[in-house]
């Protein structure tokens, strides 16, 4: 605020239109919007003065719009309308002795407006005592509006703006760290560290546009996400005039003013400002450096700058969470496929038969519309359908004729074990592996083993994965068979459809077959 809006005594008089809903703008002194005031009472001399007071009066260099009601319902319809008031100063005696004290419980209560300022100006304080009014209404001050002085409601306006930009700062940054938390979650999609760099961008873009304040308007700024790794730096997120860069080298897509300034952060290995720019640096343990730019519509203010590295602090650590989150899935998977490997050759098969089942899975669970994540899920998962042949001995495992009785039961004990080993685990690829090893042998029509389970009982993981195990065994070589050919192998399964196999998932299957023969034969 202008020191002179506080002391200057020569304010002329401006008339306000008498009709309801009327506002005056002062000239503005800021790109941004000025601050809505609602001023409610039924009496037209208040509404003068409180103008004249509040003419040239700025806070933040943003001037203020004041909007006018003269009764209770004037109040109520006003704050219907406009949604983002930031202070009313209200009469609370109009058509009743108390209805302003109504006005404050519907804008709380029916509303659900926790952000607007209240301010109670009453000529008769003895109707509704200060002390309760404080204790039992969510407002902001209560005054005698008579004897209240020009300087008490400057004072008053200013702390009542205040508190509701605070409340819109602190409400922006919790819903952005929700969107970063968001992010973080979905660490099986392949574009996730893209997605939490887009919500970073979103949500600080907010904060260096300084316009949403409660309008529902995303400011307009330029803004990116680039890596420098290796000497490049690429473009992976961004916003406005950078979009159409995304995926290729900085330099080309931008200024040589913005250049210098990566190329000084880069340097300097810190955040840097400019009047509009702010350039943050963030360094991942794994010495991943990563870049993020925005060109503001207004001049970045000190409040502004001090939130904006108080956020780079927590945009580093959420890198460095998905970074340790993405090494960490990584790690499960490797394992996955190694376990899968090591069963295959101990058992006389060929390793890339955990691949094509992973990949052929993944592909059919695509077809059959599961999520990315399910289907990213079971690709690392179906690799172990057959891990409790660990526990299956050498004689039994690779033999090369026909089972006994005997022997085929223990061969059958392999979906047990391999259930047995994986269910304690808590994370959840591994908890899919206990369905997948405990399921795959079950049957459509529950012929199967080891629990008979029949149609949807059985987990759409196991259908999915039994019916390419056993497409992709039957045409190759094992240590019991020799390997079918195609055409037969495809006659079997749509024989099949409807006892062993879940009869939608062969259709989608058979319909397909040259993804998946194309798979087959990537993995040869």
């Amino acid at each position: 605020m202008r020191d002179d809006a506080l002391y200057d005594d020569d304010l002329v008089f401006s008339a306000t239109a008498d009709r309801i809903g009327s506002s005056n703008t002062t000239s503005a002194c800021s790109q941004e919007p000025p601050w809505k005031i609602v001023i409610v009472d039924d009496e037209p001399d208040i509404h003068h003065l409180t103008t004249l007071v509040l003419k040239n009066f700025t806070f933040d260099t943003r001037p203020v719009e004041l909007i006018h009601g003269y009764s209770g319902n004037d109040a109520r319809r006003l704050m219907r309308e406009h949604s983002d008031v930031a202070m009313i100063l209200l009469d609370v005696v109009m058509e009743t002795d108390q209805e302003g004290l109504g006005v404050v419980r519907y804008i709380r209560e029916e509303l659900d407006n926790s952000f607007v300022r209240i301010i109670l100006r009453t000529g008769q304080p003895g109707y509704a005592p200060e002390s309760r009014v404080i204790a039992d209404y969510d407002i902001d001050g209560y005054k005698d509006k008579v004897n209240l002085s020009d300087q008490e409601l400057i004072t008053s306006v200013t702390t009542g703006l205040r508190s509701y930009a605070l409340l819109h700062t602190v409400d922006n940054t919790r819903k952005g760290l929700r969107k970063i938390i968001a992010a973080t979650n979905q660490l099986y999609e392949p574009k996730s560290f893209g997605q939490l760099a887009a919500e970073i961008l979103t949500q600080l873009s907010n904060l260096i546009g300084g316009n949403d304040y409660g309008n529902g308007e995303e400011p307009s700024v330029n803004s990116f996400v680039a890596a420098e790794k290796h000497g490049a730096i690429k473009i992976y997120a961004a916003t406005g005039h950078y979009k159409t860069y995304i995926g290729k080298p900085l330099i080309e897509g931008t200024t040589s003013e913005v250049i210098d300034i990566v190329n000084r952060a880069l340097r300097e290995k810190r955040n840097l400002f400019t009047d509009h720019d702010f350039l943050g640096y963030c360094r991942t343990r794994n010495g991943m450096e990563n870049l993020v730019y925005f060109r503001g519509t207004q001049r970045l203010r000190e409040a502004d700058r001090d939130l904006i590295e108080t956020f780079t602090a927590n945009i580093t650590a959420a890198f460095e969470q998905v970074l340790l989150s993405r090494e960490i899935i990584k790690t499960q998977k490797d394992v996955t496929f190694t376990l899968g490997d090591v069963i295959e050759t101990r058992s006389g098969e060929a390793g890339q038969h955990v691949r094509r089942v992973a990949e052929c899975s993944r592909r059919l669970a695509q077809l059959a519309g599961l999520s990315d994540q399910e289907c990213e899920i079971l690709r690392v998962a179906s690799p172990m359908h057959d891990l409790g042949k660990i526990g299956i001995p050498d004689a039994v495992l690779n033999k090369p004729g026909k089972l006994t009785e005997e022997e085929w039961a223990v061969m059958q004990s392999h979906t047990r074990i391999g259930c047995q080993v994986l269910q304690d685990a808590d994370q959840e690829i591994l908890k899919t592996g206990s369905i997948v090893c405990g399921q795959h042998h079950e049957k459509w029509d529950g012929s199967g083993y080891p629990n008979g389970l029949s149609g949807e009982q059985i987990h759409i993981f196991a259908r999915i994965t039994a019916l390419i195990d056993v497409f992709d065994a039957l045409t190759h070589e094992r240590s019991y068979k020799e390997a079918w050919s195609t055409d037969r192998a495809l006659a079997w399964i749509k024989q099949e459809r409807g006892r062993h196999f879940d009869p939608h998932l062969v259709d989608l299957f058979l319909a397909h077959i040259d993804q998946f023969m194309a798979i087959q034969l990537a993995f040869t």
